[in-house]
């Protein structure tokens, strides 16, 4: 029986794509599982330990709710549920037009779109500091323009949601793009030759069959969203203390690699969570264009 377990597996082991997913897999047990199972046995150390030598211990999991980092737990999903409905009642619009409307010009639009992300995303945010600084860009054309003056919006929670939305925008739009422009005209026409007004062409056939580009859109934005920290930092100062923050200076400034693995493995934990629940109500056959 041995025998023959060893013979099928080597008949297994020499089919070409096996051979050829050998260097990819290998890179990522080594770059990837390998890390995320050193943040995992970290997070059993006692805290300020830097060997994986010790006893492992639950006090780190019960200090996320004793130290309240709760709550910047919640304000995470808070942030990322305010700019996941932000972006989608923006980015549908422009979407839709990219796919349906704009034709020829629809690469240009797609270009302009993606041309923010070859800049870098701290340059970016530092240019909406400069807007809106006290006496800066905005505040100091209002001023001139209309002698009223629009000052203190920076360092606020409204100015990181409009960072966090500014920079994830084309993580959303994209998904949308591909959504809907997968959608046959025909559908839409037999619609309208039975009857069917264009709010319910809209909501009977170009939302639902739209549903899984909106959730991929969704879950992308969300879970970058929960693990942002330049927006908070830059846009919001110390307005708001979002859970990447936590984790940043749990491994640098306080030197406590085992609270910064806890709080990282809840994160994961969290992130993963959903997009389980959520990714098995979207057919990715579908999305792809295999069925």
């Amino acid at each position: 029986m041995a025998q023959g377990s060893t013979n099928s597996f080597l008949r297994w082991l020499r089919q070409p794509g096996v051979l050829a997913a050998i260097p990819a897999s290998v890179f990522l047990l080594i770059g990837f599982a390998g890390p995320l199972v050193m943040v995992v046995a970290y997070s059993f150390m006692p805290s300020k330990t830097f060997t994986l030598m010790q006893a492992p211990t639950l006090e780190n999991f019960t200090s996320v709710f004793t130290d309240s980092y709760y709550i910047s737990f919640s304000w995470s999903f808070f942030l990322a549920l305010v700019t996941v409905g932000l972006l989608l009642a923006i980015t549908y619009p422009i979407a839709y037009g990219m796919a349906k409307l704009f034709g020829k010009w629809a690469n240009l639009v797609t270009l302009l779109v993606a041309l923010p992300l070859l800049i870098s995303e701290n340059i970016r945010l530092f240019g909406w500091v400069l807007f809106l600084l006290k006496n800066g860009i905005m505040d100091g054309s209002l001023q001139t323009l209309f002698g009223v003056s629009a000052s203190g919006p920076l360092y606020t929670v409204p100015a990181i949601v409009l960072g966090l939305v500014y920079v994830y925008l084309p993580f959303m739009l994209f998904p949308l793009v591909i959504g809907l422009s997968m959608i046959p005209d025909t559908l839409k026409e037999a619609a309208s030759d039975l009857g069917a007004t264009r709010l319910q062409i809209f909501r009977e056939v170009e939302l639902p069959l739209s549903m899984p580009g909106i959730m991929i859109g969704c879950i992308l934005t969300f879970i970058l969203t929960l693990g942002s920290l330049a927006e908070s930092k830059i846009l919001g100062g110390q307005a708001v203390v979002m859970i990447a923050d936590d984790i940043e200076s749990a491994f640098t400034f306080a030197q406590n690699w085992p609270k910064g693995s806890v709080l990282s493995v809840l994160l994961i934990a969290l992130s993963g969570l959903i997009v389980f629940l959520l990714f098995r109500r979207i057919d990715l056959d579908k999305i792809i264009g295999k069925r």
